[in-house]
């Protein structure tokens, strides 16, 4: 399996907090517990690379495509978002994470603007298994604390989820649909909520057992 990490890796360059809590960027995170977790071909891309890193060898040899954007979803190119679209359309797996919500491949993907309800704030988050029988919660008991994370809330702007794996729960009371799946074709798409920049959400086990299992769960049929 080809797995390819997309990442902005605007903050960690810009923001000393987020460069402490993520000194070899968020995908740098990511592939490293990928790795550790078996996984073989693991490759990153970021915002600022030649055609973001996206080329079309590496989206064409691209089996599961992870995705994290924040703040400049705006400057990635239209062609390389119809690129990567077709390609999900033609079975590659996506897993958007976090604020790629907002991304121009995942609202393009959704037909609407996934807009939601939010505030920063150090918050703790309580993720609640909804499908205890689905693959990417296997490993997970009944819910992920996390203690510190940036609140999202209700309403989703997002169409009816073709499966609910998380629901999310914080402090003041906001719950947030934060595991979704989608089916675009032949691909597989799972978006899921935590991992605010300037807190080491990447680093917690739940949530490194959750995405590994995504990516499996993403790829191809027989891949």
């Amino acid at each position: 399996m080809n797995i390819t990490i997309w990442n902005e890796y605007r903050h960690e360059q810009q923001n000393e907090e987020v460069r402490r809590v993520y000194p070899d960027g968020i995908h740098g995170v990511i592939k490293q517990f990928l790795l550790e977790d078996g996984f073989e071909s693991v490759v990153t891309a970021t915002l600022d690379e030649p055609e973001h890193g996206l080329t079309d060898e590496v989206l064409n040899n691209t089996d599961v495509l992870i995705w994290w954007g924040h703040i400049a979803h705006d400057e990635v190119s239209d062609e390389i978002v119809e690129k990567v679209k077709r390609r999900v359309h033609d079975g590659m797996g996506l897993i958007a994470l976090h604020s790629a919500h907002y991304s121009k491949v995942f609202r393009g993907l959704m037909g609407t603007n996934c807009g939601l309800e939010w505030r920063e704030a150090d918050d703790k988050e309580i993720l609640w298994v909804v499908d205890h029988t689905h693959p990417i919660t296997q490993g997970i008991d009944k819910k992920i604390e996390l203690d510190i994370e940036e609140m999202y809330g209700e309403r989703f702007n997002i169409p009816e989820p073709d499966e609910l794996l998380f629901i999310s729960w914080f402090t003041g009371g906001e719950v947030f649909r934060s595991g979704c799946t989608y089916k675009r074709d032949k691909g597989k798409i799972f978006y899921f909520r935590p991992g605010h920049e300037t807190f080491p959400t990447y680093y917690h086990k739940d949530i490194r057992r959750v995405i590994c299992n995504a990516v499996r769960w993403a790829a191809p049929v027989g891949v």
